[in-house]
């Protein structure tokens, strides 16, 4: 049964609930906060009516296996990750539902724009082309582009707005950008997405995986002025995960993410309606394709990384 609305039994304080994530304040230590995530999903900017199975423990594992893998690989860089431990105000009647979902990470102020990163030209990228032979970012790109194809010369960064909850995120040029969150700190943020990014598609291709495109998102610690890596990373609903061996360029590809519901969605004309009842076998092939990706990525299956999560939080 996915879960779909935590219930903590009052123990933290809700701060914010987001289409799949909510977040709680730690109240016994400073600046900590509990992120949840839930079986929800979300396509076309709202949430559909049913959960995917496990989808909240995939979506923190896969996190989890990420920030180790790139703070290995990337010399300096700051996560908000902390600890997969739940905190010791919530009650046990709590603890299973909420175990291998939910991570404790620092407080930080959270930058209002997304991150993201375009390693392929494809979805909305690939629409604006045909359109103009233009990037959302304000970039002319040179005639002759096809669809999936690999950007020439390197990963783009394109950043968007951060939508309050209910909203649409709109994209957005570098120097509106700029205008949002200040010069010196979007070029740190544009340098850190693109070095990420470029790491962990490396990471993944000799795993079977192309990331096409994916979200960042970055915080700030206001005492030392130092941005770190947040929210969740690299995970089948930030990113765009295909097949390598799959993978043919002129047209769209099978992926491992939320794309199978997008396009049942757009087949049944239901794209941006709230609250659709999605069919059992339409959330329970997404959620196979969500597993594939995780296993493929960290080398376990789900239950072997839970057993390795519950080992280290003893």
């Amino acid at each position: 049964m996915p879960y779909t609305q935590p219930d903590l039994r009052g123990a933290l304080p809700l701060i914010s609930r987001g289409k799949v994530r909510e977040i709680y304040e730690i109240k016994s230590v400073p600046n900590r906060l509990l992120f949840v995530a839930s079986d929800r999903i979300s396509a076309f900017d709202v949430n559909v009516g049913n959960g995917v199975p496990d989808k909240g423990a995939i979506l923190t594992l896969i996190s989890h296996h990420w920030f180790h893998v790139l703070t290995s690989s990337i010399k300096g860089l700051r996560t908000h990750f902390l600890d997969l431990k739940l905190p010791d105000e919530i009650p046990p009647s709590a603890q299973d539902e909420l175990r291998f979902r939910s991570m404790q990470v620092r407080r930080l102020k959270v930058f209002p724009i997304e991150a993201i990163v375009r390693g392929y030209i494809t979805g909305s990228a690939w629409s604006e082309y045909k359109k103009t032979r233009t990037l959302s970012n304000g970039e002319m790109l040179p005639d002759g582009l096809k669809e999936s194809q690999e950007f020439p010369g390197g990963p783009r960064f394109t950043p968007s707005t951060k939508a309050e909850a209910g909203g649409t995120d709109e994209n957005i040029t570098i120097q509106q950008a700029e205008d949002i969150v200040g010069k010196r700190y979007l070029s740190e943020i544009q340098e850190l997405s693109l070095k990420i990014y470029t790491s962990a598609r490396d990471y993944a291709r000799d795993r079977g995986i192309i990331i096409a495109d994916t979200k960042f998102e970055f915080g700030l610690d206001k005492e030392t002025d130092q941005i770190y890596l947040v929210d969740e990373v690299l995970t089948p609903d930030s990113s765009r995960f295909w097949a390598v061996d799959k993978y043919v360029v002129g047209r769209p590809q099978e992926s491992f993410d939320k794309q199978y519901l997008r396009d049942w969605l757009t087949k049944e004309g239901l794209k941006g309606k709230p609250n659709v009842k999605v069919p059992d076998e339409i959330m329970q092939e997404t959620g196979k394709r969500y597993q594939e990706a995780f296993s493929m990525l960290t080398s376990q299956s789900l239950e072997e990384a839970k057993a390795a999560a519950l080992n280290e939080m003893v």
